[in-house]
């Protein structure tokens, strides 16, 4: 029961911190020094992966309309040309990071899955947000629609989610978010491409880890993975409507300041016990 409630812990974690751009792998990491899961450390790494799967859900229920490109009008199906482009220019911006993905994730996993990485990568990308909303304060942005987006805007935020797939602690969704804000994305716009970014890229990342644990799973393990996904789909559904509501009123400065002020709590909190 015990591994369960931790499960549960472990899902309300990952459904709050993956669309806030607040780097779910830091907080993760760092509830795993508390609560840790008495599971295997090939389940582990693989768990941390898959439990995202949840998250995803929320997503696909929240903005179905958005995203599924087939419609019925008159009593005939037809296929949103609009929706396919979005759906084009999201795996543009997925590329880079999918091949990092495929071709180097134990090598990043190896050298780079460490408290000092993620936390110089929330500090760095906190300030990095501060200055970017400074710098926008008093500037229109210029894409305001997901239909705006061009094929150039989609390489270009692709290139930032590269950076998250690469630097833990950058947060895939700050970094995204980052990007787009830079290139004068409106908030609201550069939050729901990062939502619908994430469907191929977590999905992606979850099949590669269930591929390299082998479906060897027990029971218990089983019941962790579904526990944590459906408590991560639950949060994550109202995670997101909360976002997208407090975006249209305030800018991202306070998500910058909190990374800032959690990534030196880490590091002090690591190099003190180290």
């Amino acid at each position: 029961m015990l591994e369960f409630l931790k499960a549960i812990l472990f899902g309300i974690v990952e459904g709050i911190t993956e669309w806030l751009p607040i780097s779910s792998t830091g907080h993760m990491i760092l509830l795993n020094e508390f609560v840790r899961l008495d599971v295997r450390e090939e389940f582990w790494e693989m768990f941390l992966v898959v439990i995202q799967l949840g998250a995803i859900l929320a997503v696909v229920l929240l903005f179905w309309k958005k995203l599924f490109p087939i419609t019925r009008r008159k009593g005939k199906y037809t296929l949103d040309s609009d929706i396919m482009e979005m759906w084009y220019k999201v795996i543009v911006a997925c590329i880079p990071a999918a091949i990092i993905g495929v071709f180097f994730d134990d090598i990043l996993e190896k050298y780079l899955y460490n408290y000092v990485t993620v936390s110089l990568a929330l500090i760095i990308f906190g300030i990095a947000f501060l200055f970017i909303e400074e710098k926008n304060k008093n500037r229109k942005a210029v894409i305001t629609t997901i239909k705006d987006i061009t094929w150039k805007t989609a390489a270009i935020i692709g290139v930032f989610q590269l950076i998250a797939a690469i630097f833990p602690g950058t947060s895939r969704s700050g970094a995204t978010i980052l990007g787009a804000l830079l290139i004068g994305v409106s908030r609201t716009v550069a939050a729901e491409f990062t939502f619908f970014l994430a469907i191929p890229v977590m999905l992606g990342a979850s099949m590669l880890k269930i591929l390299k644990f082998g479906f060897e799973f027990t029971g218990k393990e089983a019941g962790l993975l579904a526990t944590g996904m459906a408590v991560a789909f639950l949060v994550s559904v109202f995670v997101i409507k909360f976002l997208m509501d407090y975006i249209k009123k305030n800018d991202f400065k306070v998500f910058g300041w909190y990374r800032i002020a959690l990534g030196a709590l880490v590091l002090l909190y690591f190099g003190i016990i180290a």
